[in-house]
């Protein structure tokens, strides 16, 4: 399901995450699939989806359970919205300077053979 995009997969997964969960398909308390069944159904490694739903939970979309697994956190009415509102934000412009990042050096190392040619 991770497309090939050049955009990091544990940055799609957590797009695709938290549209379902915005969305209602994963609605509040609800148990998220298991770290194991999530990357079979991406198809990508363990690491990927613990990166994924790392971000969730600093969003606040998350809540992990010592030994019961992660859900999807409750809502506690507007008070969460605004700091999930700014850790959204917050991924978006990282993830925008990253692909700008990634852009500028395919740039310079084109420049970087033409100059040298």
């Amino acid at each position: 399901m991770v497309k090939k995009t050049g955009r990091p997969a544990y940055l799609q997964i957590a797009d695709d995450l938290r549209e379902q969960i915005r969305g209602g398909s994963l609605p509040p308390g609800a148990p998220l699939p298991s770290t194991a069944q999530l990357a079979a159904h991406y198809d990508v490694s363990l690491s990927v989806v613990k990166m994924a739903v790392g971000i969730l939970r600093n969003e606040g979309l998350l809540i992990g359970q010592q030994g019961k697994g992660v859900f999807v956190r409750e809502s506690n009415g507007r008070e969460d919205a605004p700091a999930r509102d700014l850790a959204s934000e917050i991924t978006e412009l990282r993830t925008a300077v990253a692909e700008l990042s990634q852009r500028l050096a395919r740039v310079e190392a084109r420049l970087s053979e033409q100059s040298g040619s």
